[in-house]
């Protein structure tokens, strides 16, 4: 797992840090040092095992515990808002390179974000929930094209609502009435004939 708030042992240095999980399961020192250092090369921080958490920047920081949830080799990846506590241009760095450890290494992740272009930008498939409750799940460009429900459109999107009624529908078009003109569009909601709907 990856914390949003990193979640460093602040007295143990970069390598130690990384080699945490893999002293716990007992490797042979060998096999943790092979390890650990390939991993800091693949987050680009070899050269920095010496160094102590609190000399390296927030970037720095996030990058050594994803090479420490890494190094584990875990049949998922867990991120719990990693990139929260950077700044925005940090941010959309660190996603990417994100993206790119997490499909040069091949495991599954599960990243929870509130932020909408982050989760666009990474995901193969996203859940979008609301009180507990999903509300859609898809690929970024089917959520973005097709929102199943007003809240999905309007947390995902830049959308403007308009009231309508819908005048008749089939297959998957309708005919609504907004504001006195008649369009037709997508049913993406299934509305029947005489149904208040929002464009």
């Amino acid at each position: 797992m990856v914390f949003q708030s990193y979640a460093l042992l602040p007295h143990y240095n970069v390598f130690d840090n990384v080699a945490y999980g893999l002293k716990i399961r007992k490797l042979p020192k060998e096999e943790i040092q092979e390890r650990v250092m390939n991993i800091l090369k693949l987050v680009e921080m070899d050269g920095m095992e010496s160094r102590m958490t609190n000399q390296l920047s927030g970037g720095q920081q996030q990058r050594v515990a994803l090479a420490r949830a890494l190094v584990i080799e875990p049949g998922v990846l867990l991120f719990d808002e990693p990139l929260s506590n950077l700044d925005a241009k940090l941010r959309v760095t660190m996603r990417t390179e994100i993206r790119k450890i997490q499909q040069k290494v091949g495991i599954t992740a599960i990243y929870v974000t509130h932020d909408q272009s982050e989760a666009m930008s990474i995901s193969d498939k996203i859940i979008i929930m609301s009180k507990g409750k999903v509300e859609q799940i898809g690929t970024p460009r089917e959520i973005y094209y097709h929102p199943s429900s007003r809240f999905v459109a309007d947390f995902i999107g830049e959308a403007n609502f308009l009231d309508a009624k819908v005048k008749s529908a089939g297959g998957d078009k309708a005919v609504i009435d907004v504001a006195g003109q008649e369009l037709e569009v997508n049913n993406f909601a299934k509305a029947a004939p005489g149904d208040s709907a929002a464009l």
